[in-house]
């Protein structure tokens, strides 16, 4: 008999898929964690019954997080990713030689233990010495004023409930521009503009209070209700269109998706969601 899982997502959406086998299940104070593997994108990792990446589609994602930011801010040094318990995130910085230091503050060390063992393919890079991974609260960690500076600040959480509320308001803004050197450019996933309009149009607004300006691009990712999802790039001073050439060529003949010609795409705001933000 065919074993399936719906992700629910309101009274009148879900989205699933037809499994093999169920890899791991555990739940702590923060969340429920599960691995699958499924029949048509390989191993899934779920937190909260919610879809959060799978083998096949997970660069759809990851690369877009990442190079944007990447391609564009002045220095690429040091790197902090806020959440990114699977590894992509952190895989995809570390392709870039004149990356020195990564910290990764996962508040969730289950999420981390669990993909290093069954999604290595996604979290390729755990052994990298530049990396350094802390099993704690982002929020509180951008709260610490001893930190040296970032050139890139990722936020790679889940949605805005639970351990990840944080992550969403203009307090954590904040303190991430604080943490930035002069021109770092900082990226957050922003939700879905099908099905969380009114969320994303409250972060892009938010952050563009913080920074000055705010820059929403979109892209597909199956896994998430297969449709549009979106991320939000923000800096004091850089622009996403101040591309570093030497950095674009070098990215762009080892990424699946990104290219100059995506980056450039995936910035066009579509009309329901500029008439929203204006």
């Amino acid at each position: 008999m065919a074993v399936w899982y719906d992700e629910v997502l309101n009274e009148n959406v879900r989205f699933g898929l037809r499994l093999k086998e169920t890899l791991f299940m555990g739940e702590n104070e923060y969340q429920t964690v599960s691995v699958v593997d499924t029949h048509e994108m390989g191993r899934a990792l779920l937190i909260d019954d919610l879809w959060m990446t799978s083998e096949r589609d997970e660069k759809g994602y990851h690369e877009m997080i990442v190079h944007p930011a990447m391609t564009t801010a002045p220095k690429i040094e040091r790197v902090l990713i806020i959440g990114g318990g699977d590894g992509g995130t952190a895989r995809e910085v570390l392709r870039y030689p004149d990356v020195k230091h990564v910290d990764l503050v996962e508040i969730d060390g289950m999420v981390v233990d669990v993909s290093k063992k069954y999604l290595p393919m996604i979290g390729s890079a755990w052994d990298d010495p530049r990396l350094h991974v802390t099993i704690g609260d982002g929020i509180a960690w951008v709260k610490n004023t001893d930190l040296a500076p970032y050139d890139v600040i990722l936020v790679d959480g889940s949605d805005p409930v639970g351990p990840a509320e944080g992550l969403f308001n203009k307090t954590f803004y904040q303190a991430c521009m604080e943490r930035m050197t002069e021109g770092g450019v900082f990226v957050t996933q922003s939700e879905s503009t099908m099905l969380f309009l009114d969320t994303h149009v409250e972060m892009v607004k938010t952050i563009a209070e913080v920074f000055g300006s705010a820059h929403p691009y979109y892209r597909d990712v199956f896994l998430y209700s297969a449709g549009t999802w979106s991320w939000t790039y923000a800096s004091k001073t850089t622009k996403p269109t101040a591309i570093n050439d030497d950095r674009m060529k070098f990215i762009s003949e080892i990424t699946e998706i990104y290219n100059r010609e995506i980056h450039l795409g995936i910035f066009a705001v579509p009309n329901f969601v500029r008439r929203r933000l204006a």
